[in-house]
Formats: C-alpha cells, structure tokens, sequence
C-alpha cells in the first residue's frame, strides 16, 4: 500500500455474511438456522462463492446452545467453516449471540454474563490461533432488537411482553456483552469487536400526532440505548467504553422506517412515503454520536428488487462518506438465501439463491452485476486474488469515488 494511503479495518470494503439464528421460535422448538440453509454442509461451497464475488470478510455464527454443553464446549459444529475460511482466505466476524442462548440459563441472573464470557473466552481461544488477524467479533447480536423479540413481543425466550422487560433484558445482554468483549481481549488484546444493530427511523401515524413523543424516544433514545450503555454513555457501572463499542454496525433495510403502532411491530412505512428520511441523514445520527469507525452492518433488498436497493444504499453511503462518515464497509446480508422466520418461506435477500431440495447455490445474475459496477466504481477487486489479506482497503478509492460521484442523498432510497 502506497505511504500516502488511509488504510480501511478491512481487506475488501464488500463483506457479506451467513444467517445464524439459534432461537427457541414461539412454539416451534429450538431451531438453527445455519442448519436449515445447509450451510454446515455447503461451507466450502458458500466460502468458495464469496471469493469469487470478491468478499474477503463474512459474518459468521457459532452455535452458542449447540456448542455449550454445560460442562464444556463442543466447536466441531464450526469446524467447516473454519476451514473454508483458510481455504479460500475469508477473515470472519465471529457473531457469538444470535438471538439465542442455552436453555438453562437466564439472562435475568446473576451469572449469565459470567457465564456468557466463559463461553466467548473459549471461542477466542479456539478461533484465533487458526486463522491470521485482526480477529473480529460481534458478542451479541442486535441486542435492540433481540429486547423486542424476547423481552416486549415474546416471540422468542425469555418469552415476556412488556415494555419494562424489554428495558430490562437490553441493560442485561448490553452487561453480558461488556464482560464479554473484554474476556476475548485478554485472549487476543487486539481483537475489535463489531457491535451490529438496527438503525431506525419511527414517525406517529398521520391520525395520532398524540403519539409523536413516543415515535421520537424510539428513533433517537431506543435506538442508540444499547450502544450507549456498550459505550459507557449510560449505566457505566457495566463498565462500556468507546474502546468496548468500537466498530458500529448499522442494519439498513426498507422496513426499518416505520409508524409506530401501540402495540406489537411498528408498521413499515411504503417506499413512497413522504415521512421517510434519507438513509445519510441516519448515519449521520450514528456516527455524529460515536465519532467511531462505522460500517453498514447488514443490508439486503427482495426478489428482484436487490440491484437496485443496493444501488440505492451505496448512493446514500458516498454521499454519508461525502459528509465524513468513517465507513469502512458495506455487509450484503445475507449471502446465501435465508427463510422468513414467521412462515418458512425463502425471501429471496441474499446474493445467492437456494434451489431444489438440494439447495443450490445460485447467483442471483443482476444482484451480482449491481455489485460489479460498485466494485469497479470504488476500485475494488471482484473477485479475490491469491493473497487478499496482504493489504486493507484504502480509504482514499472510497472517498474519492464518493466526491467524483457528487451523490445527493433523498428519500427515494427505498
């Protein structure tokens, strides 16, 4: 890299990412959705793709209730993609938390952040001698949105639909995270942890003003709580930290603009509605707030409608990174097609389709152009050479794209 550059955390400014949820969903039982995309089995295959496509960084998810057996863990689950990784020269994001923890724990006691950094402290000693850093991590995964599902909705356990339980569950995963990420740095003192979340705009309905109070705390209170406590704004007796926080991961997708709805989901708000914000505006709440190096942590659109949400969240990042945003990526999520929680079927998000009862990997063709035009736009490789962790991304291809370009941000980004 030239003396001049402004290196990037990462080798490629294109991640992607594996779905991985582990929750006990409503009355269905534990499920594992690594398991039902097939991608324990399909590791290398999945892995082999992302080279091709030119990420040199993925998301990827450790088992915590299949690995954890109480006394011990078990991490064979994750040998494959350990593999897969050094194969075909992909830096994972290790997300150790995804919206599902062992069923004799509670997040409500005494030890569970204990217990949980025992747990991510073992992960970090079998991970990071087999693969080359900066090592990566994402302890809890949208802890945000995990408090909606398990402490206000009941969707998954703790099961509890109040408002104060969702209160009290977020200060409780945000002090498990805490003690974990500083459990996997006396591992690996280097290690940078990636904490993700959503990002979120929520307006009244148009026929209740009175409701204007709660859509705001929501938009600009609710959705930074849990970084705020991460780091050490709030509840500092957790012990956060801008150093804790480091890396924001910000969740951009078309139904995260909302009307707020007293009870249950808020209501997505259509792509033409006059009350959405540009998605620049949004990141540059965040970042504004945390002066920290961001990225955008998953983003995906639908069907046929993928090339051109991409095309959309890149022209409101260059503009972002034109008011000088620190972004450093951008993470197309999924990679392989994943299932709707709710009712099973493949929604149709990621850069690759699942097809047939074997499910195939399938490159969805006009997604994958989307994302060569950009690749090219920001002088970045499409596909992986033989050493793709030699050098990070420089900065410099990505802010001087975003200033040729002259992008205006608007809120047709949806």
């Amino acid at each position: 890299m030239a003396a001049n550059a402004e290196p990037g955390i990462f080798p490629t400014f294109f991640l992607s990412g594996f779905e991985c949820s582990t929750f006990v969903w409503k009355d269905q039982g534990r499920r594992d959705l690594t398991a039902e995309t097939r991608h324990y089995e399909y590791a290398d295959e999945d892995y082999a793709l992302l080279a091709k496509h030119g990420f040199a960084v993925a998301r990827e998810g450790v088992p915590w209730p299949m690995v954890d057996k109480g006394d011990g863990y078990d991490f064979s689950m994750i040998e494959p993609f350990l593999e897969a990784q050094a194969k075909h020269k992909v830096l994972p994001i290790w997300d150790l938390c995804h919206y599902g923890y062992p069923d004799r724990l509670n997040p409500f006691a005494d030890d569970f952040a204990s217990t949980f950094a025992d747990y991510c402290r073992a992960v970090a000693e079998h991970v990071v001698p087999r693969g080359p850093g900066p090592h990566f991590f994402t302890p809890i995964n949208e802890i945000t949105f995990f408090s909606f599902i398990g402490g206000e909705w009941g969707w998954v356990p703790p099961n509890l639909k109040t408002r104060e339980d969702r209160f009290r569950l977020r200060e409780a995963l945000c002090r498990a995270d805490i003690t974990a990420a500083k459990a996997i740095r006396e591992v690996d003192p280097e290690a940078r942890m990636v904490h993700i979340d959503p990002l979120v705009l929520v307006v009244p309905p148009e026929d209740r003003p009175d409701l204007a109070d709660e859509a705001w705390n929501e938009t600009f209170e609710d959705t930074f709580y849990a970084w705020d406590i991460i780091a050490g704004r709030k509840h500092p007796e957790h012990g956060g930290s801008p150093e804790i926080l480091d890396i924001v991961g910000v969740n951009c997708y078309s139904f995260g603009q909302m009307e707020f709805q007293e009870n249950g989901p808020h209501k997505a708000l259509g792509p033409k509605d006059p009350r959405i914000k540009p998605l620049c505006d949004l990141l540059s709440l965040a970042h504004e707030r945390y002066g920290r190096p961001m990225i955008i942590g998953e983003t995906s659109g639908l069907g046929d409608g993928r090339p051109a949400w991409l095309n959309d969240v890149m022209q409101e990042a260059l503009a972002a990174v034109n008011k000088g945003i620190d972004l450093h990526g951008v993470c197309l999520f999924p990679a392989a097609d994943m299932p709707d929680w709710h009712n099973g079927k493949w929604l149709h998000n990621g850069l690759f389709d699942l097809e047939g009862p074997e499910l195939r990997r399938v490159p969805f063709a006009p997604y994958v152009e989307e994302l060569r035009c950009w690749q090219k736009t920001l002088n970045r490789v499409t596909e992986l050479d033989p050493d793709p962790l030699s050098d990070p991304v420089d900065l410099r291809d990505v802010r001087e794209a975003a200033k040729r370009l002259n992008l205006k941000s608007d809120q047709n980004w949806s």
